[in-house]
């Protein structure tokens, strides 16, 4: 297989570029992403037998591997171990309370604070003491893109901003974004990252409850948690027309949503969008909720 070595920050425009052969998936190998070449394209190298694993998923911040679901099995770990040769493998049990704290086991080597890059941005965490939202990737590329097609500086609220998953691409897409996170740990990450970025002047970071922390009317509100349907309420305080909201939530509640709209006065239109699977036969939703 030809492929290109690309960095990371050119990653976001892989959709616009020609020479990409679609039918292959890039890999990342030691840090490098490798990206496939169209045949008659220019390479940077060629690779007989690119990597193959068919072990338990599990994904990359920085230089520690993180496992989601049942334990791992000590096969699973050497596995991961014997591919990625990571600093550490870290097994998240469960995100506890409305804090998503995690609940954590090292099951090789040694965790601690990672600077992670996606999408040419930098998160400064450690995986046992905070939540770091991979799957929804595709989502945080959807709202910078629609942020980038709007006219304007929009006025973005964050309501449950964590180290900064949504605020960051978002403040760098252009927006003004007033973030807010009740986690005093994922505060401080959050803002290390702001500054990693060279993004603090384009963010208004507070610490506490979202529900007390709204001030005026936004363009845009980011509601990244699965209580937020019944945060909407307080939500709909700071909406004028055509604000949108992107209420996030486990399964669809359309139904909730339109209550809540007709008890304040407002009609909207509600586009849906699946997110991923969060477990069998439940799916991490998102619904756009456009103010008339």
């Amino acid at each position: 297989m030809r492929v290109r070595k690309v960095p990371d920050d050119q990653l976001r425009q892989l959709g616009k570029m020609d020479w990409v052969d679609r039918t292959r998936r890039p890999f990342r190998d030691d840090g490098i992403t490798w990206v496939p070449v169209r045949s008659g394209e220019p390479c940077d190298r060629e690779i007989t037998n690119p990597p193959l694993y068919h072990g338990r998923g599990f994904y990359m911040v920085g230089d520690i591997a993180v496992i989601h679901g049942i334990r791992p099995s000590a096969d699973a770990v050497d596995g991961i171990r014997r591919l990625r040769h990571p600093r550490g493998i870290v097994w998240i049990a469960s995100l506890n309370d409305v804090t998503r704290t995690p609940e954590t086991e090292v099951m090789w080597g040694k965790s601690g604070e990672v600077s992670h890059k996606e999408s040419g941005f930098t998160y400064i965490f450690d995986p046992c003491k905070v939540m770091f939202s991979q799957g929804n990737r595709e989502e945080k590329r959807r709202l910078t893109e629609l942020v980038r097609a709007g006219t304007g500086c929009e006025k973005v609220a964050d309501m449950f901003a964590g180290i900064g998953y949504f605020t960051i691409p978002l403040a760098g897409a252009g927006a003004r974004v007033h973030a807010m996170e009740i986690n005093p740990v994922a505060f401080g990450y959050l803002n290390r990252s702001l500054v990693a970025n060279g993004l603090s002047d384009r963010v208004t970071a507070s610490l506490g409850d979202c529900r007390e922390l709204l001030e005026g009317t936004y363009d845009r509100i980011i509601m990244g948690h699965f209580d937020a349907p019944d945060m909407l309420p307080v939500a709909l305080q700071h909406v004028r027309k055509n604000s949108v909201l992107h209420i996030h939530s486990l399964g669809l509640v359309s139904e909730q949503i339109e209550t809540e709209l007709a008890c304040a006065g407002f009609s909207a239109t509600i586009q849906v969008h699946m997110v991923k699977k969060y477990r069998p036969h439940v799916w991490h939703v998102v619904q756009d909720v456009h103010i008339e």
